[in-house]
């Protein structure tokens, strides 16, 4: 079996990456000209908030950083098929933490653990931002990226539908409880159900559901965890865990939240599940926190909008983890490598971290500034979002993730379109992905 991510890694060119492809980055270093650090991420703000950091390290050092952007559904394509050029047309990419360990495998990763340890005290990272964002193997204590951006699913409501006496009337007369923010995924469901009002053009919830990429898994996963399934055993066998009892019955109840959302919510990326709730029609939204700025900008629930953490089932919360880390290329030349060391280095500063924060839907790995009421204060959803992270957990960052991932969007899917029922499509899913494993040597005997 040909492993997705190592197959994007080693085709040639596109034509639309054009001259970039296998050529010099950025301006030339010699002959007195200006230098520059090319850095590549997905398009959204944080991106945008690098550049504006970016031009301030340039007043500084006289350093020009280009902060290059690509949508997030063909970021990971175009990055890995970069890096099968001989010379990438980036110095720096802000990777996401699934990329790590096929990156790192593949020798496109320069290893920072040396470096770091000089130059950066570690041990003030969030220890969650570390383990997924920076390290690998996990527990290695090798570090193949530093933290740019941390990030973790949350949910958004509509402050005036909940507070509406007339709704919290018919609420409790239909459910027996307060309408209120939702703590548990039981709760959620009834006021999605509540509330959804197709006559109306009200909806119950707003879910990442996106089939391009990795949307449909990032939702699913926290419902797996927090219902008492999981990707692997101990031993790193899908069989029993997977294709169990409780994840089937959390790939059951995401099919349920999806008919309680408005229409297309059965293949919403990122962009549009904002959409669907900022356009007025949702009652909740569940997307990253990072996407939250965009619902704070709106004309029309802006003012009108409260944040919270992920419910919980029989106790348990799931959380899925979002962020990227810093990577230098070890496809660029030594002197762009040592452009981008000191640019890491001076972006992880407390300072610069503190204006990072800032900006929109940037967040920190400095572990202070996370505990401070500074950060707390600083937006609405800052509060939920640092309550979050210690039940962050991620999806596999191992080699083998891109044929693990494509797996899992594939029959997650079909389930969701009817084509396969929650147990059938769960036990597809574990035996190709035990295959995958077995054959990447992961599950031993």
């Amino acid at each position: 079996m040909i492993r997705t991510s190592r197959l994007l890694a080693l085709v040639a060119c596109a034509p639309f990456l054009g001259a970039s492809c296998g050529g010099e980055t950025g301006k030339a270093t010699s002959g007195g000209e200006a230098k520059e650090i090319v850095v590549w991420w997905a398009k959204w703000a944080p991106a945008d908030g690098l550049q504006k950091l970016g031009e301030r390290y340039e007043k500084e050092t006289g350093v020009r950083v280009s902060v290059q952007q690509t949508p997030w559904s063909d970021y990971q394509r175009k990055v890995f098929q970069e890096f099968g050029a001989n010379h990438t047309a980036f110095d720096v990419v802000v990777g996401d933490s699934q990329w790590i360990g096929s990156a790192v495998a593949d020798g496109f990763y320069l290893d920072l653990t040396d470096w770091l340890e000089q130059h950066i005290d570690v041990s003030k990272i969030h220890q969650r931002a570390a383990k997924y964002l920076c390290e690998y193997p996990q527990g290695s204590g090798r570090f193949y990226a530093a933290p740019c951006e941390t990030d973790s699913m949350g949910c958004a409501y509509r402050t005036d539908w909940f507070e509406d006496p007339k709704e919290k009337e018919a609420f409790r007369a239909r459910y027996g409880y307060d309408l209120a923010v939702p703590k548990t995924w039981k709760e959620l469901r009834e006021i999605a159900e509540f509330f959804q009002r197709p006559a109306e053009q009200r909806y119950g919830i707003a879910y990442v559901t996106g089939r391009d990429y990795d949307g449909m898994t990032m939702g699913f996963q926290q419902l797996m965890w927090a219902f008492g399934g999981a990707w692997a055993d101990e031993k790193g066998n899908p069989r029993g865990v997977l294709d169990s009892e409780a994840s089937a019955k959390a790939l059951e109840f995401l099919i349920e939240l999806i008919r309680l959302g408005p229409k297309g919510a059965a293949n919403s990326d990122y962009g549009q599940t904002v959409t669907n709730y900022t356009n007025g029609s949702c009652a909740m939204v569940m997307n990253y926190f990072a996407f939250f700025p965009d619902v704070l900008k709106s004309p029309i629930v802006g003012t009108k909008t409260g944040f919270f953490v992920m419910p919980t089932q029989d106790g348990k919360r799931g959380v899925s983890l979002g962020g990227q880390g810093m990577s230098i290329s070890t496809k660029t030349s030594a002197e762009k490598q040592a452009l981008a060391k000191d640019f890491i280095e001076w972006f992880l500063k407390p300072e610069i971290q503190r204006a990072w924060i800032g900006m929109d839907g940037c967040f920190t790995a400095d572990a202070a500034i996370l505990k401070s009421e500074e950060f707390a204060r600083a937006t609405p959803f800052n509060r939920p979002f640092v309550e979050s992270m210690d039940d962050m957990r991620d999806f596999w960052n191992i080699p083998e993730f891109g044929d693990l991932l494509s797996i899992a969007q594939r029959y997650l899917t079909e389930a969701v379109d009817g084509k396969l029922t929650p147990k059938e499509a769960l036990e597809h899913m574990a035996t190709e992905q035990e295959q995958v494993l077995r054959e990447a040597g992961v599950i031993q005997g």
